[in-house]
């Protein structure tokens, strides 16, 4: 049996079940688990609502849009592709969900199949419509006029012409290569013999996709003396020039057909054991690879004709459940061109983040550290004195040693110059740059290869692990001895995505979390192979063991006192143990919350099951990346923060740490002001119902408006209190 049949057959028994089976969404016929895929899909349907709401200023909603669409470039990648390899693997084993490769597949394909539709509605129907009035205006290149279309021939003749390469397919040619999420043309031409010849057409990637025409509206209304006339931006995608043009490539031939498509390949590759000797050398062979991977998804132009559609699907090996027909524009990710105009007034306004007192009111930041543990909350709180946390110590002469993970520093990064600087300056600096941060490679390389040049030691990570720990260490001497400062944090050491993740970042100075820090950095760096520590949870060694024990520990308080509570906010929630554990909680009674932004494979709400949890979602502005663990512990209550989300892969795969809030006045801030805004959120959050679906939450009669993330801009340190 073919992967059609396999995937054909899945849909059949899915539908023999919904049509003659009971109430699928019954207690007794829900499953313990919702499936980790179709979990991912219902997040990123929440995306997709942020760019219908009407509320939100226009360009963010174009924004989402392209959110949406990249997310989904990347989980065909490589999620998808992994089902598809196991498929046709033959793989048949059940998940614990009870789904196969071949029912994910056919689920996948059906639950994506009205957010593709909804998402071309919005933008058609909505976005464009009202892009229109306010001075973006997206053209169709037949409806240009004459002048227009003269300024667009001329650039391409003079531009884009001359870097078109057409790859002719027959015979005497073989299929071209097709590269990841590129656009193509697949051409069919009739030569004067008429004889039907095909060939390919790659649109470059060297120009931008809406080509822009120039401000001659704008231009003319001042000439008439109307000094501040409104801005008008035209575009014209470039697809559309180039196939209004494709006579000055093809003379002497007839185009039948032109039609757009674009193709997504496997991104998802390992690195063997035995392969890595040299990881640097390994990881970039992957990234090479990547642009040769297996096809796992065709999108393609609606209207394409039969036989132009069957030659891609047989020369790219693809079944039809891996082809997707759609009306233009096909790759809708680059819509986030159109998001960085100059256009304020359709954003979000803009808010400067806060700078905390702590650091205000000291002569220096490791002064400021020494008194007290400081708590930043970004974007709320500034990045800045994390990156001056950096910079200073690399001129401090009483600072001797620096060390830092590194898993996606971004562009440009002021914490890596200043990592180098302190190397010049003669400190001992250790960066673990974290090689196999999915498609951050290439910058990571760069950054260890640059880091190295400067004389930091940088070790690459671990073979079969991830380090996606966030840890910085300072050593410095002082007239008591040596001290460590150190910085731990839930986010990436990245300036750009502080300002739009929400996470937090801890500086402290207390000597067992400093000695655990600099314990784990020997793991890192050295051979050592230290499991269990003093103040940090550390997987893979001993996280969920630890988190899994304190729940278990909230059962029993509760089985004696009745104030069972936790309340866990982090991005995703798949890992069986833990949801097992989960389950036990709230059989006993104990109110577990659990906001859960992205895949949640626990089931809320089912009797004699989950009934004691509750499982909301934020998608706003930024993206809650804050893993927050909260044990009431009758009264003594315990706070964990850190990297790990409760997923398989964290805490077998990859290490990571979580980091006990000691500091009581951060404690209260998280239980007073952190935990209960987010929780009562009711103009951004959704929640989870015992059926898997999601319903967006509103706000009660009578009751105020709350939106987390507003508040939080607002009030960046006030107590909240729900009026």
């Amino acid at each position: 049996m073919n992967s059609d049949d396999l995937i054909k057959k899945a849909e059949k028994s899915e539908k023999e079940k919904s049509e003659h089976g009971k109430d699928k969404t019954s207690p007794e016929n829900l499953g313990r688990y919702i499936n980790r895929e179709l979990s991912w899909i219902l997040f990123n349907r929440r995306v997709l609502d942020e760019a219908g709401d009407k509320e939100k200023p226009l360009l963010e909603r174009v924004k989402f849009i392209s959110i949406f669409s990249n997310n989904l470039d990347e989980f065909f990648m490589i999620r998808v592709s992994g089902l598809v390899k196991q498929l046709r693997g033959g793989v048949v084993d059940l998940l614990p969900d009870g789904m196969t490769p071949a029912t994910q597949l056919a689920a996948i394909r059906k639950a994506i199949m009205p957010d593709l539709k909804r998402r071309l509605d919005y933008w058609h129907n909505d976005i464009m419509p009202e892009l229109s009035k306010n001075g973006i205006e997206i053209l169709e290149y037949n409806n240009l006029k004459d002048k227009q279309r003269k300024y667009l021939d001329n650039y391409f003749k003079k531009n884009i012409f001359p870097i078109l390469t057409p790859l002719a397919f027959d015979p005497g040619h073989p299929f071209p290569h097709i590269s990841n999420l590129s656009l193509s043309f697949a051409l069919a031409l009739r030569d004067e013999g008429k004889n039907e010849l095909f060939a390919r057409l790659k649109i470059p990637e060297s120009f931008p996709r809406l080509l822009p025409l120039p401000l001659e509206e704008k231009d003319k209304l001042e000439r008439m003396g109307l000094r501040h006339a409104p801005r008008v931006d035209q575009f014209v995608w470039l697809e559309d020039v180039i196939k209004a043009n494709l006579n000055m490539l093809f003379p002497g031939m007839r185009i039948m057909d032109a039609v757009l498509f674009r193709v997504t390949r496997d991104a998802d590759y390992e690195i063997e054991v035995d392969e890595a000797e040299d990881l640097l050398h390994s990881i970039s062979e992957v990234v090479d690879r990547r642009r040769f991977g297996s096809v796992v998804r065709l999108q393609i132009e609606k209207e394409a004709p039969k036989r132009i559609r069957e030659i891609l699907v047989r020369n790219l090996e693809l079944d039809s459940f891996q082809v997707y027909s759609m009306k233009n524009p096909v790759g809708m990710s680059s819509l986030m061109q159109i998001y960085k105009l100059d256009r304020p007034d359709l954003k979000d306004s803009p808010f400067t983040p806060n700078i905390p007192l702590e650091f205000k009111d000291s002569p220096g930041l490791f002064q400021a550290i020494a008194a007290q543990d400081i708590l930043l909350y970004h974007p709320y709180d500034s990045f800045i004195p994390v990156t001056d946390f950096i910079r200073e110590a690399s001129r401090d002469p009483d600072v001797l040693a620096i060390k830092q993970t590194l898993y996606r520093a971004g562009v440009n990064s002021p914490i890596v110059a200043a990592l180098k600087e302190a190397c010049q300056r003669g400190k001992q600096v250790a960066a673990l740059v974290e090689l196999k941060a999915r498609f951050d490679e290439e910058n990571n390389i760069g950054w260890a290869k640059s880091l190295e040049s400067a004389g930091v030691h940088v070790v690459y990570g671990f073979v079969g692990l991830k380090t996606h720990a966030k840890l910085c260490m300072v050593v410095r001497r002082e007239k008591s001895g040596i001290r460590r400062y150190v910085h731990l944090g839930t986010g990436n050491y990245n300036y750009i995505t502080a300002g739009i993740y929400s996470d937090f970042g801890l500086f402290t100075a207390n000597q067992d979390i400093g000695a655990d820090v600099s314990d784990l950095f020997n793991v890192l760096t050295g051979y050592s192979k230290q499991k269990e520590y003093r103040k940090l949870l550390v997987a893979p060694y001993t996280l969920r063991r630890e988190i899994i024990a304190r729940i278990d520990r909230e059962i029993e308080v509760h089985m004696r006192n009745g104030d069972g509570r936790i309340v866990f906010k982090l991005n995703s929630i798949s890992d069986k143990e833990s949801i097992d554990a989960l389950y036990r909680a709230s059989m006993a009674g104990v109110k577990v919350d659990l906001q859960v932004r992205g895949i949640c494979c626990l089931r809320p709400g089912v009797k004699g099951l989950s009934e004691n949890i509750k499982v909301t979602s934020i998608v706003g502005r930024f993206l809650e990346h804050t893993r927050i663990f909260y044990f009431h512990n009758d009264g003594q209550s315990e706070i964990y923060l850190g990297s790990a989300d409760l997923m398989t892969r964290n805490l077998d795969r990859r290490v990571e740490t979580l980091f006990p809030v000691e500091d009581e006045a951060i404690r209260q801030r998280i239980l007073n002001v952190i935990l209960p805004v987010h929780l009562r959120d009711n103009t951004q959050c959704s929640q989870l119902n015992p059926n898997g679906e999601y319903v967006r939450l509103g706000v009660p009669e009578g009751s105020t408006p709350i939106n987390s993330q507003q508040w939080m801009m607002d009030n960046p340190r006030m107590v909240f209190a729900d009026d």
